[in-house]
Formats: C-alpha cells, structure tokens, sequence
C-alpha cells in the first residue's frame, strides 16, 4: 500500500506572517491561519461542508476587510479545495 502525500492549497498568502494554508488529509480538512496580528491558529474539519461553513463566517460579506474582488478570490480557492 503507497502513502500519498496530502493535498495543500494555498487559499491566500501576503507574505510569510500573513497566509492561510489548507492541507486535506482523506476526509480530514486541516486548516492553518497565520497572522501577524494573532499568530497560528489551526481548525481541522471532518469533511467539506464544514469548512465550508466556517469559511463563509469567516469571510462575510459585512465584516470582510477588503474588497469583494479579494474576498471573491478567497472564497473561490476555498471552492476548488
């Protein structure tokens, strides 16, 4: 039996202390949010759906810090994981 690597998405990066990283692990979602601001906070999702949801309380559209083209783009990386 072969172990694959698991699957990284990079869902956006600014520079090295502001980036969020998404590596699925088979049905287990484990997200990394690194921020100057607050450090590394890490989320693991069992399944999709979940990390969907927190995605999209994350980045609503009323407390969004950017445009909606970013937050547009950020939504769609976390669509093609």
């Amino acid at each position: 039996m072969s172990k694959q690597p698991f699957k990284k998405h990079t869902i956006y990066k600014k520079d090295k202390w502001n980036m969020l990283n998404v590596e699925v692990q088979g049905s287990k979602i484990v997200l990394t949010e690194i921020s100057e601001q607050w450090g590394e906070e890490c989320h693991t999702f069992i399944g999709r759906p979940a990390m969907m949801h927190w995605a999209n309380e994350r980045f609503a559209k009323d407390k969004f810090e950017g445009t909606e083209e970013e937050r547009q783009a950020i939504m769609d990386a976390f669509n093609a994981v």
